[in-house]
């Protein structure tokens, strides 16, 4: 009798080390699934933190919307924007951080204007600071020397126009320029002079641009980044369904903007 009982306290001894055996491993998994959680979680914030500092000091994405660029930036175009290159502002403070280059003659800028808030644009810089600009029926001259412009597209030939925002290039025009006479039209302005630290800001569609020409110039602290290249593009005027994928233009996807 008394080896039986013995033995059946070994047998119930071994149960209950089975049950809090059990017990933790139950315990183990939990810690487990908690832990994945965790590391889901912070796998996320990092992504996130990442994709915010890319976007505000790295690079940015730009949709063209208008034909003002046209032919170099087509409506449905979307571009990839170098802003490490220019510098770019900070967050809720006053400063830049510095870039490793500066603007040149030429660029395709994205930029923040002063005459709309909330709106960034992109144009072409076709003159660089101190620069004497002035268009002589549609030819550019820069320096008294007409510009060689292979981008440019004229769309509108039946008439020039004059334009009351124009009225603010008489507080820069070259000396020997009358303030009094001086008519500036779409097609014939000039001769400007573009003060330090300012850029002069055209659109490659020139007849059918809004640019330099009506709302001023450019201050270099407003400009955002330089145009890189396109990472996607569709024809974003057509009808045809699903025209996002049926009507892209696969030739300029990865293309290099000039």
């Amino acid at each position: 009798m008394a080896r039986r009982e013995r033995g059946r306290g070994r047998q119930r001894s071994g149960r209950g080390e089975g049950r809090r055996r059990g017990g933790r491993q139950e315990g183990q998994k939990g810690e487990g699934a908690g832990s994945a959680w965790g590391e889901w979680i912070r796998t996320i914030v990092i992504t996130i933190v990442l994709l915010v500092i890319i976007r505000t000091f790295l690079v940015q994405t730009f949709v063209i919307t208008s034909g003002s660029m046209e032919d170099t930036l087509k409506v449905g175009d979307f571009l990839m924007v170098n802003r490490l290159a220019l510098g770019t502002e900070l967050p809720l403070v006053p400063w830049r951080t510095p870039g490793y280059s500066e603007a040149r003659l030429g660029d395709v800028v994205v930029f923040d204007p002063a005459h709309e808030d909330d709106l960034m644009l992109v144009k072409r810089i076709v003159g660089m600071p101190m620069d004497t600009l002035e268009m002589r029926g549609k030819e550019l001259y820069r320096n008294g020397e007409r510009q060689n412009e292979p981008f440019v597209i004229w769309s509108d030939f039946a008439g020039d126009h004059e334009h009351p925002m124009m009225e603010w290039q008489r507080d820069h025009l070259a000396p020997g320029v009358d303030p009094d006479t001086y008519r500036p039209t779409r097609d014939e302005w000039g001769p400007l002079v573009v003060p330090e630290d300012n850029f002069f800001m055209l659109g490659d569609n020139r007849d059918a641009s809004l640019d330099s020409r009506y709302w001023g110039l450019i201050e270099d602290w407003r400009l955002t980044g330089r145009a890189m290249f396109f990472y996607y593009s569709y024809d974003r005027d057509s009808a045809t369904p699903m025209a996002f994928v049926r009507e892209a233009r696969w030739e300029r996807i990865g293309r290099r903007i000039r």
